[in-house]
């Protein structure tokens, strides 16, 4: 997401948490476009949140005190969602950015959050999503970072080797 406009609204999503305490939250909040129809269009990367991606397109509910609540996907986007937990030089910043840049140059886009030392990457269909997978196998198996599929397509799918 690169700015706040007029139409851009939060939509809250519930989420379960597991027995080891995650995600730290039982909330996430993301900013999305209202399309006006009871539907909005997800315009940033989750954190924590499963099965959806920037670009996706949810139905909405207000409560009764007017917080929008994420429903079903509607339309998915083909975008793919990937988080890593960065432990090479324990998540530092520059560490959180050179996995950005890295992963940048393959077609991604992402930001990364100091206080769990994680990135969150968006990767669309046309990025190089076998390099991309690649990598990701790769600096886990050198311990830079844990990594995990928030929400993939069966393209995404389709790249694993094992």
């Amino acid at each position: 997401m690169t700015e706040i406009r007029d139409d851009h609204v939060k939509v809250h999503f519930r989420m379960d948490i597991d027995e080891r305490g995650w995600p730290p939250a039982s909330v996430e909040s993301l900013w999305a476009i209202d399309l006006g129809d009871g539907t909005a269009r997800l315009d940033n990367t989750p954190w924590f949140v499963r099965g959806v991606a920037s670009g996706d397109i949810i139905t909405v509910q207000p409560d009764d005190e007017g917080v929008l609540w994420a429903g079903e996907t509607v339309q998915h986007s083909r975008n793919c969602t990937i988080r890593l937990i960065v432990l090479k030089d324990d998540g530092s910043a520059a560490a959180r950015e050179s996995v950005l840049k890295a992963f940048h140059r393959l077609g991604t886009t992402g930001e990364g959050i100091e206080h769990y030392r994680m990135v969150a990457l968006d990767v669309p269909p046309e990025a190089n999503l076998p390099q991309i997978r690649k990598l990701l196998e790769h600096g886990a198996e050198q311990g830079w970072w844990h990594w995990e599929q928030g929400c993939v397509t069966e393209a995404w799918k389709a790249t694993d080797r094992r």
